[in-house]
């Protein structure tokens, strides 16, 4: 199965692909057995895992749309007028994300930013 993820801006559309089963066999790694045994039989680990990857998702996105500017982290922490180390930790920890930085990490990537409910 294969889950497309999407950043629009404009005209342009970026898109995070989550690929799963890749195998031609479609066996799951050992790794995903582990991870949905674990989920099957701790509800914590399940919600937390989960909730992480949807973080780790959003760290992927702003990557995405910093390299598809071709800006460096130095360059958007310019912009932003904070430090390349911000903008590390926004990468790595998205979870701590303020909802008001997003809009300004889209502009300045040259993006912007679209946020639905669903």
């Amino acid at each position: 199965m294969i889950n497309f993820y999407s950043l629009q801006s404009g005209s342009k559309s970026f898109w995070l692909v989550e690929q799963k089963n890749i195998r031609k066999e479609n066996a799951m790694s050992d790794l995903q057995k582990y991870i949905d045994n674990r989920k099957a039989v701790d509800p914590e680990f399940a919600a937390s895992f989960d909730e992480g990857y949807k973080h780790f998702k959003i760290g992927v996105l702003l990557k995405q749309a910093r390299k598809n500017a071709g800006m460096t982290q130095d360059e958007i922490a310019e912009k932003l007028k904070t430090h390349k180390s911000a903008i590390s930790r926004i990468k790595n920890h998205a979870e701590a994300i303020q909802l008001s930085t997003l809009p300004h990490y889209a502009e300045a990537s040259g993006e912007k930013l679209e946020i639905f409910i669903l």
